[in-house]
């Protein structure tokens, strides 16, 4: 006879619960990171506007976010919603034409440059794109963070 180990049931039941996405939303505009939700708070740092964050609490007129560096910080909602961005996260993203690695490259994006998502990845893990001076093509998501 075997009992079951307590932990054991809990990590299946965890797994039974559906996963939820990362959600991320860009700034509209440059806003004040803070340590609390309150213009009171001590300021951060400054963000400017396309930056990507990761939504960790969501609140009336606060979120709590994770920064590309990792940082948690808040900002007000107000300076959230700007067109999606992403952040290249390797040394040289490599954007293509088209969404394979074989196609053609367009440019290179150095590590922390910042793109805009110009619609949906496809089911290969590719992402359009489109950089400030108007240079578009795919990048593995792999290689963005913000998506």
């Amino acid at each position: 006879m075997t009992a079951t180990h307590p932990f054991l049931g809990l990590c299946l039941v965890l797994a039974a619960l559906p996963a939820h996405a990362l959600e991320y939303r860009s700034t509209g505009r440059a806003t004040v990171l803070y340590d609390a939700p309150s213009t009171a708070a001590s300021r951060i740092a400054v963000a400017g506007p396309g930056l990507p964050l990761e939504i960790i609490v969501d609140t009336e007129s606060w979120a709590k976010v994770r920064d590309p560096g990792g940082r948690l910080v808040w900002v007000e909602k107000a300076a959230l919603g700007g067109p999606r961005t992403v952040m290249v996260k390797v040394d040289a993203g490599s954007v293509r034409r088209a969404p394979r690695l074989d196609a053609d490259l367009v440019f290179r994006a150095a590590r922390g440059v910042v793109l805009a998502v110009t619609g949906d990845a496809d089911p290969s893990g590719w992402l359009p794109v489109k950089h400030t001076d108007g240079l578009a093509g795919w990048l593995p998501v792999y290689e963005v963070w913000g998506e």
